[in-house]
C-alpha cells in the first residue's frame, strides 16, 4: 500500500543534465520542486565524455546560461581546459568546449542544488505516474511513497530498462553499473505512450601512468581561456592538456578478424544508435577506406587517473578491448580500469510532445533529454531548462515559453524533434540551424536574456548589466557611423595593415567592415569615450562586419514569423478538410501543430497542402468569431 509523501508544485525525475536544469528552472520561478532520482550520487554525472560544448552543444550551453540556466556557471567553474574552437571560419560556428573535471563538477552542481530553497531532493525509484481525469498528478516511488504535484517532468536518460552490452556479455543496468528503471517504462506502456529502443555507447578508460605520451601529441588549452556563462569573469582553475593518437592498420585488422563478436554487427544489439558518435568498429566497417582514425586522450580530472578515449566507442568483448586499444601508438601498454560498453535504453517518439515538451497524452507531464530522443548534456540541459519552464509556467497558470528557430538552437532543436521525431539519437549540429549566423556563440544573450529575466530566472543586477552592455554596443556602432574620416588621415593606418587607400572621405563603421580591418586597429586609433569590455568590442565588430548578410536573414526570419504566428486551434478535425492529401491528413492529425509555421516542417505536408489549410482556417476563423 502507497502512502502519502507530500506535495509540490512540480516533481522532476532524475538528476541528470536535463534534471537537473529542469528543478532549477522550476524551484527559481518560484514552485515548490521535488526532485527525485535513482541515486543522488549520480547528481549531473558525465556517463560518457568528460566534456561540454563543441560545434552547436557550445551554443546551447550559453543559451541555456543567458535563459538563467546552470550549466554554463557549472562548467566555468570546474573545467580544467577550454579551448575556442573553429576560430579560422566565421563567428557563426565559432564553439566553445571545455574539459571538465567530472568529478568536481558533478559536486558543484549538486551543491548548487541543496542550496535551492525552493528544491527539495529525493534518492528513490519511481515505478509509476499517478493519473486522475486524464492528467498526471504525481508519481509512486518503490518504497509506496505517493508524491503529488501539478506537473511533473521526466527526464530518465539512458534508465528506462537500461542493458549494458560487451560482446557476449549482457545485463539489465543503467549507465556505470547503475540500477536501471524497468517499471517506469512499463507504465508508460500501459499509459499508451509509444517507445523506441534506441542505444549509445562508451569508450575504456584506461590509467595515465601506462599510456607512452611520447607517441601522442599534445593539445592545450587557450592561453586566454573564454567563458560559457556570461557571469564567469575570470578564473584562474589550471587547465591539463589532452593528446591526440591515431588507430592504426593493426587497430582495423583486430576489429575486422572480431567483427563476429561484436553485438552491433552479431544481431545483438537491437536500438538504433546515434549516426554521428558512431562506434570504433562502426567507423572501420563504415569508412573502410580511411586509413586512420583520430583518438584524443583526456583527462577525467585533476584527481584521478583515469583517462578517457575519445573516439574509441566500442561493445567488443573485454578481451579484444585490450588488443585494440594496445595497437595504438602511445596505448601499447595500456591498462583499462573501466571497459567501453554499449547501452540501450527506451524512449519516448518525440512527436507525442507539444512544443512546450508537455506529452499531448498526458496533460501535466513534461518529458525532457535523453527520454526524448537526443544524445548529448547539452541537448539535455537545453531541453531540461525548457520543461522547468514550462512545468512552473502551467502550473502558474501562464502561457508557455516556445523558443523558434530564429531565436535559438534550442528552438531548433525542439522544433526538430516534436515536429519531424527522430529515427536515432538526435545530436544537434550547426547545420541543422538556417538562422545560424543569427544564432551565434557570441550573442545568446541579447537574443534570450529578456525571456530569462521576463520569467524570473535572471535578477535584476544581471538584466542591467545586459542593458548596458547593449546600450554601450548601439552607441559605439553610432559612434562609427557618424566619425568622418579624410583619407590623409586614415590611409597611413590602412596601408600599415596592407588595406586599400581611401579616395575619398568616409567613416569608421565603413572603414571596419573591410575583412583586414578589425575593431582593435579602429578603437585605437580614434578612441571610444565608453568603457567597452572585450564582449562588447567583438559584438560590434561582428554587427558591422556581417551587417548585410544578417540583414538577409532576419528578412527570411520575419517570413517565418508571419506563418509562426498564424496559428492553429488545437481541435481541427484534419480529416474533414476537403482537399488535403491523405499524407497530410494523417501527419497533421499525428503531429497536431500549433502553428501554420510548425505544419509547414511535417514531412510530407506541401506547400498545396499549407495553402488549403490557410484557406480552412480563415473561413473556420471566420464562423467561430460569428459564434458558430
Amino acid at each position: 500500500m502507497g502512502y502519502d509523501a507530500g506535495s509540490y508544485d512540480v516533481i522532476v525525475v532524475g538528476a541528470g543534465h536535463a534534471g537537473c536544469e529542469s528543478a532549477l528552472a522550476a524551484a527559481r520561478m518560484g514552485c515548490r520542486t521535488l526532485m527525485i532520482t535513482i541515486n543522488l550520487d549520480m547528481v549531473a554525472f558525465m556517463p560518457c565524455n568528460p566534456s561540454i560544448g563543441g560545434p552547436a552543444k557550445g551554443h546551447v550551453v550559453r543559451e541555456v546560461d543567458a535563459l538563467g540556466g546552470e550549466m554554463g556557471r557549472n562548467i566555468d567553474k570546474t573545467f580544467i581546459q577550454m579551448r575556442m574552437l573553429n576560430t579560422g571560419k566565421g563567428p557563426a560556428v565559432h564553439a566553445l568546449r571545455a574539459q571538465a573535471d567530472k568529478f568536481s563538477y558533478q559536486h558543484t552542481m549538486k551543491e548548487a542544488m541543496e542550496k535551492e530553497p525552493n528544491l527539495t531532493m529525493r534518492q528513490g525509484m519511481v515505478e509509476e505516474l499517478i493519473v486522475e481525469n486524464g492528467k498526471c498528478v504525481g508519481v509512486v516511488a518503490q518504497t509506496g511513497a505517493e508524491y503529488r504535484a501539478k506537473a511533473v517532468v521526466l527526464t530518465t536518460g539512458t534508465y528506462l530498462r537500461g542493458k549494458i552490452i560487451m560482446g557476449e556479455l549482457m545485463y539489465e543496468s543503467g549507465p556505470n553499473n547503475q540500477q536501471p528503471s524497468v517499471k517506469l517504462s512499463q507504465n508508460l506502456k500501459e499509459l499508451g505512450f509509444d517507445l523506441v529502443r534506441f542505444k549509445t555507447g562508451t569508450p575504456p578508460r584506461v590509467h595515465k601512468d601506462s599510456i607512452d605520451f611520447s607517441q601522442t601529441e599534445i593539445q592545450p588549452g587557450d592561453d586566454k581561456p573564454k567563458f560559457f556563462s556570461y557571469e564567469t569573469k575570470s578564473s584562474d582553475n589550471e587547465q591539463l592538456p589532452c593528446w591526440l593518437t591515431y588507430t592504426s592498420t593493426e587497430t582495423h585488422d583486430i576489429i575486422n578478424a572480431n567483427l563476429h563478436r561484436a553485438p552491433m554487427f552479431s544481431g545483438v544489439i537491437e536500438g538504433t544508435g546515434p549516426r554521428y558518435c558512431p562506434s570504433i568498429e562502426d567507423k572501420i566497417v563504415r569508412f573502410a577506406d580511411k586509413p586512420k582514425h583520430q583518438i584524443f586522450l583526456e583527462p577525467e580530472g585533476k584527481n584521478t587517473s583515469e583517462y578517457y578515449v575519445q573516439g574509441f566507442s566500442t561493445s567488443m568483448p573485454e578481451d579484444v578491448q585490450l588488443k585494440m586499444l594496445r595497437s595504438v601508438p602511445g596505448l601499447q601498454n595500456a591498462e583499462i580500469m573501466r571497459n567501453g560498453y554499449a547501452i540501450e535504453y527506451d524512449a519516448v517518439v518525440p512527436t507525442q510532445l507539444w512544443p512546450s515538451l508537455e506529452t499531448k497524452r498526458l496533460p501535466g507531464l513534461f518529458t525532457a533529454g535523453q527520454i526524448n530522443g537526443t544524445s548529448g548534456y547539452e541537448e539535455a540541459a537545453g531541453q531540461g531548462i525548457m520543461a522547468g519552464i514550462n512545468a512552473a509556467r502551467k502550473v502558474q497558470g501562464k502561457e508557455p515559453v516556445i523558443l523558434d528557430r530564429s531565436q535559438g538552437y534550442i528552438g531548433v532543436l525542439i522544433d526538430d524533434l516534436v515536429t519531424k521525431g527522430t529515427n536515432e539519437p538526435y545530436r544537434l549540429l550547426t547545420s541543422r540551424a538556417e538562422y545560424r549566423l543569427l544564432l551565434r556563440h557570441d550573442n545568446a544573450d541579447l537574443r534570450l536574456t529578456p525571456i530569462g529575466y521576463e520569467i524570473g530566472l535572471i535578477t535584476q543586477e544581471r538584466y542591467n548589466q545586459f542593458l548596458d552592455k547593449r546600450e554601450k554596443v548601439e552607441r559605439e556602432i553610432e559612434r562609427l557611423r557618424e566619425t568622418k574620416v579624410r583619407p590623409s588621415e586614415i590611409n597611413p593606418l590602412l596601408e600599415s595593415i596592407g588595406s586599400a587607400p581611401i579616395q575619398d572621405g568616409s567613416n569608421l563603421l565603413t572603414i571596419l567592415r573591410r575583412p583586414e580591418v578589425s575593431y582593435t586597429h579602429v578603437g585605437n586609433s580614434y578612441p571610444s569615450d565608453l568603457e567597452l569590455d572585450e564582449e562588447m568590442k567583438e559584438q560590434v565588430e561582428i554587427q558591422i562586419k556581417y551587417a548585410g548578410y544578417i540583414e538577409k536573414q532576419l528578412l527570411h526570419v520575419e517570413k517565418l514569423q508571419k506563418m509562426e504566428k498564424k496559428k492553429i486551434p488545437t481541435n481541427i478535425k484534419y480529416e474533414e478538410i476537403q482537399g488535403l492529401a491523405m499524407e497530410a491528413r494523417q501527419k497533421l492529425a499525428k503531429i497536431r501543430p500549433i502553428s501554420i509555421g510548425q505544419a509547414s516542417r511535417i514531412g510530407g505536408v506541401t506547400p498545396a497542402d499549407i495553402s488549403i489549410l490557410l484557406v480552412y482556417l480563415e473561413h473556420y476563423n471566420r464562423v467561430t468569431a460569428a459564434g458558430g
